[in-house]
């Protein structure tokens, strides 16, 4: 057990389809005023450095965002300029603003240098002039202990005050605690939990399964958001068709997004993963559909076999 660093991984393509997900989605549940409770029950370290050691020795963010980066100055070229677009794919509006929340992390001009994981992309978003007199609240949980210590000093670096909790707690049970969530002002309840273990040992998938199932009889119109690998192992085969079983037998809608970049050059790495969500926001599924294949064209450049991308979802 913790083994397992974000670190070495932060920008690779699993990242990019949690996070694009992850932000589409937030910018919907954000139109109604109404705040929110946002919880992260792994949270990692916050933010990373992409000139890092660790990621700069596995490479995986050079393979995934350092890709994307071009698409992101595309985009900007012509607003910059003043010209008209060049006649170029568009590029489709939940990737660009995918990017362009990286991109605010990132001031200086030249390759990207930081990445910013969940919890301070939801922290962005949430503080962003038009929605920041909501006072929508982050909860974060991580077990690392040196993550946990980034992510504290990451987090008050923010000033967020009370806005935003941090605890060296297991993520599945301290979710728990937390739901339903408390009631606003007109009565409304609402919140987006993102799960997103590292599945390091096999228990992981179990864990996530459970959660999920506790948390739907606590507060069943949450948002839950589950990050798993697709990898060749039984557990990660069967965990997004247990979710999926959770949500009918709860009469709630569902999405599976699966991304798979095709194999390496050295046949080695991770090359797929999915998210499954609970109550998605309707925008979303079209908002994927219409991301993915770009995301998929640039990451699996040079790649091999097995480039694949899929929306499946509830009717």
């Amino acid at each position: 057990m913790f083994s397992y660093r974000h670190a070495f991984h932060a920008g690779n393509h699993a990242d990019v389809l949690k996070h694009l997900a992850l932000i589409a989605s937030l910018r919907h549940l954000m139109r109604k005023d109404g705040p929110l409770t946002l919880v992260d029950t792994h949270a990692g370290a916050g933010i990373y450095r992409l000139d890092s050691n660790a990621a700069q020795t596995s490479g995986e963010a050079l393979e995934g965002i350092a890709r994307l980066q071009a698409l992101h100055e595309q985009n900007q070229a012509p607003a910059l300029s003043g010209q008209a677009p060049a006649a170029t794919e568009d590029v489709a509006e939940a990737l660009a603003d995918y990017l362009a929340v990286v991109a605010s992390f990132n001031r200086a001009p030249g390759a990207w240098r930081v990445y910013p994981g969940s919890p301070l992309i939801m922290h962005a978003l949430m503080t962003e002039p038009a929605r920041a007199a909501v006072h929508d609240r982050l909860k974060l949980f991580e077990l690392h202990p040196t993550d946990i210590q980034a992510l504290d000093a990451h987090v008050a670096q923010l000033g967020a005050g009370r806005q935003v909790a941090v605890a060296r707690q297991d993520g599945f049970e301290a979710l728990k605690a937390l739901l339903p969530p408390p009631a606003a002002a007109g009565g409304s309840r609402r919140a987006l939990v993102l799960i997103d273990p590292s599945y390091e040992i096999k228990s992981d998938y179990a864990k996530a399964a459970a959660a999920v199932q506790d948390a739907l009889r606590r507060f069943a119109t949450g948002v839950y958001m589950v990050w798993y690998p697709v990898i060749a192992r039984p557990e990660a085969h069967g965990l997004p068709r247990r979710l999926k079983t959770m949500a009918q037998q709860a009469g709630r809608g569902w999405l599976n997004a699966t991304l798979h970049i095709g194999a390496a050059p050295d046949g080695g790495g991770l090359t797929a993963s999915g998210l499954f969500v609970v109550n998605p926001p309707h925008p979303l599924k079209a908002a994927l559909e219409q991301a993915l294949p770009q995301v998929l064209r640039v990451l699996a450049e040079g790649r091999g076999a097995g480039r694949a991308w899929a929306v499946e979802a509830s009717a």
